[in-house]
């Protein structure tokens, strides 16, 4: 009866939120005073029963989106060329982009057996995102202007067409506000990519 229940509410937990870590998994069972390596074997038969899937380490869908892995590398975003797509800024599709505080392994890694490719960026620069709506889910995105921002300093190319589409969109007095953070010879050179 008792993992019945159990059951129950971690599969309600899963309806409620996109993203569940190990963590929460283990409260619920916890609080009935379960031994604890029974969350790990509830979890493993979700995982083989395709119930839901991996993210990363500790944490889990039940969703098919891809993009809920930037959840596994928190604190983290989604930018560059993911959120140019996101803006509407252009028509191409792209991976999703993950920029994180957090030491890991960079480059492209597998979440739900298809890419992502993840960037570390300062703690110092770790700013300018908010949590957008994108289909049935809020998502960490990067805001245009600190789009801009990222793509220039991680010297990503930018075609005079893109430049074009931010030039329309950015908030100059929000950019201006964001590139105090950053030393001199950047400020200059991103605005001087606007001009």
């Amino acid at each position: 009866m008792g993992k019945k229940i159990h059951l129950e509410k971690i599969e309600n937990l899963f309806e409620k939120s996109p993203v569940v870590n190990f963590s929460s998994i283990k409260k619920i069972i916890r609080s009935n005073k379960k031994k604890s390596n029974y969350a790990g074997v509830l979890i493993s038969n979700l995982l083989k029963k395709g119930k839901i899937k991996k993210i990363g380490k500790g944490i889990y869908t039940k969703n098919n989106e891809i993009s809920l892995g930037v959840f596994a590398f928190a604190p983290s975003y989604l930018g560059l060329q993911s959120a140019v797509s996101y803006w509407g800024l252009w028509e191409q599709e792209t991976i999703p982009i993950i920029l994180t505080t957090k030491n890991v392994r960079r480059g492209i890694r597998k979440i739900m057996g298809a890419n992502v490719l993840v960037r570390k960026i300062n703690k110092k620069y770790f700013f300018g995102f908010n949590l957008e709506k994108e289909e049935n889910f809020y998502l960490p995105y990067s805001d245009i202007e600190k789009t801009f921002i990222d793509l220039v300093v991680f010297k990503e190319k930018l075609s005079s067409q893109i430049i074009e589409k931010f030039k329309e969109n950015i908030n100059h007095k929000k950019l201006l506000n964001y590139l105090k953070k950053y030393p001199l010879h950047t400020r200059n050179f991103i605005l001087k990519k606007l001009k």
